[in-house]
């Protein structure tokens, strides 16, 4: 029989070995889907302190897969809390200055597209649909394997593919194939 120390034990060297290594795959996904450094760090939180709780009924296998199922089912239920904000004209929404003149933070996505990306390409990665977008994203810049994105995205697998290979033609269409070699897009 083991003492609840040694319990503890196992739960916090499992947690060393399955979970710490994906933290930062957690962030970048997090930031992805919160579009804030704060409320990403925010949702890892809150996902690492679930995942600790749940450990124990956890087999170890596919560690990624299932911390970001977590996140994702963390970050929806982060949102349900929250009510909506109604906003009755949306182009006096779009035409507002956050009070105070705090800058608006762009979302992850936009800042890596800023920061890493052509003009012409950040065009057509914008104009693919969210969906689109998404899976082009989390698999061609967070490296994400097809499983730990549909786990994101919780749409299956195939899902994931289509969507990928949705996306890559509709930027090879748009830019050219010989654009898009340089780029590293496959």
């Amino acid at each position: 029989m083991t003492s609840s120390a040694d319990a503890a034990d196992d739960r916090g060297r499992a947690f060393r070995e399955l979970v710490e290594p994906e933290i930062e795959v957690m962030l970048r996904v997090a930031r992805t889907m919160t579009a804030s450094d704060a409320d990403a760090e925010d949702l890892v939180q809150e996902s690492l302190l679930r995942a600790y709780k749940g450990l124990s009924r956890f087999d170890g296998r596919h560690p990624r897969a299932w911390l970001l199922t977590i996140l994702r089912n963390t970050n929806a239920n982060m949102h349900r809390r929250q009510r909506p904000v109604l906003v009755d004209d949306t182009q006096l929404h779009r035409e507002s200055r956050p009070a105070f003149g705090a800058a608006e933070r762009p979302s992850a996505e936009q800042s890596f597209l800023d920061e890493e990306l052509d003009e012409e390409l950040h065009a057509a990665v914008a104009a693919l649909d969210a969906r689109f977008r998404s899976a082009l994203i989390l698999v061609d810049v967070h490296d994400l394997s097809y499983a730990e994105a549909a786990a994101v995205l919780d749409v299956p697998v195939g899902t994931v593919m289509s969507r990928l290979s949705r996306a890559r033609e509709r930027l090879r269409r748009t830019l050219g194939p010989t654009r898009l070699s340089r780029g590293g897009l496959s």
